[in-house]
């Protein structure tokens, strides 16, 4: 039995074949963190990805504060900018910068009052003053890769065990970050989870021949342009043309809209964590997720899922 998740049987899911009241049969889902707004909708999306199987599944997953934990023992992780900055040979500049477009833009995009056009605009425009933060400047894959194993951040619980069912059920898996490429391709590595089934979806740094950053390579990726028409002509989209369902995990509004570039998908599985100002976006969150995770580091919930659609013991 799996030491986090801690339920006696949990991984006997018999009861996953049966058209009921899934919710009430799986344990993870019958916490006080767990919020579900419309348990006939969730019941029917679960008991048809059950019958499919892992055959027609994909996943749909933000990287930080989703794969990564939103804290450890409330300290909050460093992003991709944060962990860069650290690099010995970048300037103090960049961090200076950096620094001053979060404090600028962040509340925006918690901000639950503005209207989603607008922060689609003040993202694009965050992400092209990042962008040119960078240009010019030289750092080595080395550096990143030594800064990145000191400060990167931890996966949430049971993430391992998640990527390996799924490597296993050769579900494939897209990973977008707003973030920094680079550091997501790292911390994977790193952690020994990067497997062949695994796409990223991100800012990555463009070097030109003297190793210089000349940006990131385009299109930019930001929060609330995460969807698949951006790897429509990718070659991973040919791995997921007939993939008709999908979870989708996030930690954000924008994250639940992950999925509205792929026109073959029949059903959508949103699993969101929430953490930042919980009582005020709780209302907005259970409008844009099937199911929402108040302050929970671990992935027990997607873990009890995939065994019910896997049907594992």
């Amino acid at each position: 039995m799996s030491k986090f998740l801690g339920y006696p049987g949990l991984f006997s899911c018999k009861y996953c074949t049966n058209k009921m009241d899934l919710i009430g049969k799986i344990p993870q889902l019958n916490k006080k963190h767990v919020h579900i707004n419309n348990p006939d909708k969730f019941n029917k999306i679960l008991q048809q990805l059950i019958e499919d199987g892992p055959s027609k599944l994909q996943v749909l997953s933000d990287f930080g504060k989703t794969i990564t934990k939103q804290h450890h023992k409330g300290k909050p992780h460093l992003n991709g900018y944060g962990i860069i900055k650290n690099c010995p040979s970048l300037t103090d500049e960049l961090g200076k910068t950096l620094d001053g477009l979060y404090k600028k833009y962040y509340p925006m995009e918690m901000d639950l009052h503005i209207p989603l056009k607008e922060k689609y605009q003040l993202m694009e425009e965050w992400w092209d003053l990042n962008e040119n933060a960078f240009k010019g400047l030289i750092v080595s894959p080395k550096e990143l890769e030594v800064v990145c194993k000191q400060l990167g951040p931890t996966l949430r619980e049971g993430m391992n065990i998640a990527f390996d069912m799924l490597y296993k059920e050769e579900v494939p898996v897209l990973v977008f970050s707003a973030g920094l490429g680079d550091i997501v391709k790292l911390v994977l590595n790193q952690k020994e989870v990067l497997l062949p089934n695994i796409k990223i979806v991100s800012n990555f740094l463009k070097f030109n021949s003297e190793g210089v950053i000349e940006g990131f390579t385009a299109p930019p990726i930001h929060i609330y342009n995460k969807n698949e028409y951006i790897i429509e002509n990718a070659e991973f989209y040919n791995c997921i043309i007939d993939k008709t369902n999908v979870i989708l995990l996030g930690d954000s509004i924008g994250d639940a809209k992950m999925a509205e570039g792929i026109p073959h998908v029949k059903n959508v599985l949103k699993i969101g964590f929430l953490y930042e100002r919980k009582e005020e976006a709780l209302p907005n969150y259970l409008d844009a997720y099937d199911v929402v995770l108040e302050d929970d580091q671990t992935m027990e919930v997607f873990i009890s899922l995939l065994k019910c659609i896997f049907k594992k013991k």
